[in-house]
């Protein structure tokens, strides 16, 4: 957390004669898009207003939190972004730990930018903030958010709208609250957060009851061709970019698609692998249990990064050449 002093310093800089923007990461998750709408919605309990900025689109089983209308998506409006971002006293850096993680639009506006930069996240090696809070082992910034709001004394001023913005980026980055970094304090945090007015059964139906015939015929095609490897500690799934067309992929379709290869008994790591729809590269996702760090796997080997048992990466091989290498590279591996 901030220090005291910091927290004192930062106070003073949200003030009505401020501009403030909030910038997420690159494809916005629900954390992504929960934390910044639920530090929007706070903000603006303190009589304070701010721009959010995203840098491209974000699903649409993620658009009817309140708010996400209002959301900038730099990539659609670009010119509105980027004076945004100029004329912005305070930028608070939400989810992510490094500008270039914004993308190549609004990553060097951010690094641009003349305004006194906050960063709040969770992701391990954060690059230098002006201020910064980093915590790796909370699981979601969205639960970092209402610590945020703690230390400042102002848990009387989340409502409805900031109880379920933070309870759902909570939910989808803890995996529906599963995942091993879900703590005694995150689920205190997600009881405060229902007494506040978040309704879990709405929020998982929103969020997650959102299933179309396309994304079903994607993952009824990626299931049936699952690959285990490594003595059956390791899932392989993946998807051409000829198959997403075939079957009307839109954003968000295969969120989560990685994890059904973690639910197969024995497994200690599943890694799903996606040719990108415009551009000649592999989109990965590395999911793993208990001590197996997917997180330095990715950085050493797929350009990526991530958590202990969550990380992504970016290979610019064809498909049969990236799942070629990860097998070679997974081998090597002592689990």
């Amino acid at each position: 957390m901030f220090t005291s002093s910091e927290l004192s310093e930062i106070q003073k800089l949200l003030t009505p004669n401020h501009n403030i923007v909030i910038i997420t990461h690159y494809n916005p998750d629900g954390d992504a898009i929960g934390s910044s709408l639920g530090l929007k919605h706070f903000l603006k309990q303190k009589g304070l207003e701010a721009n959010i900025i995203v840098p491209n689109d974000f699903p649409k089983f993620l658009k009817w939190m309140p708010g996400a209308k209002q959301i900038i998506i730099a990539d659609y409006k670009r010119k509105q972004a980027g004076e945004a971002i100029y004329n912005a006293d305070v930028i608070f850096v939400l989810d992510f730990n490094a500008s270039h993680r914004s993308g190549n639009l609004v990553g060097p506006w951010i690094e641009k930018a003349r305004a006194t930069k906050i960063l709040i996240d969770h992701h391990q090696q954060p690059d230098d903030f002006d201020y910064i809070y980093s915590d790796v082992t909370i699981p979601a910034t969205s639960q970092m958010i209402y610590h945020f709001i703690q230390e400042l004394n102002e848990e009387n001023l989340v409502n409805q709208e900031i109880a379920e913005c933070l309870y759902t980026g909570i939910m989808t980055d803890t995996g529906g609250f599963r995942f091993r970094s879900t703590s005694a304090t995150t689920h205190r945090i997600v009881a405060n957060l229902i007494e506040k007015g978040a309704d879990p059964a709405t929020i998982t139906s929103n969020t997650w009851d959102t299933n179309t015939v396309s994304r079903l015929q994607l993952l009824a095609l990626i299931l049936g061709r699952i690959e285990v490897v490594k003595e059956g500690k390791v899932a392989i799934l993946w998807l051409k970019r000829d198959e997403l067309k075939e079957f009307g992929f839109q954003k968000g379709d295969t969120e989560g698609f990685v994890n059904y290869g973690l639910s197969i008994m024995g497994t200690q790591v599943a890694a799903f692998f996606m040719e990108d729809l415009y551009d000649d590269f592999i989109k990965i996702s590395f999911r793993s249990k208990d001590e197996v760090d997917v997180n330095q796997f990715s950085r050493n080997y797929f350009n990526g990064g991530g958590h202990i048992n969550a990380a992504g990466g970016k290979y610019m091989k064809s498909m049969e050449e990236t799942i070629v290498d990860f097998k070679e590279k997974i081998e090597q591996e002592d689990f």
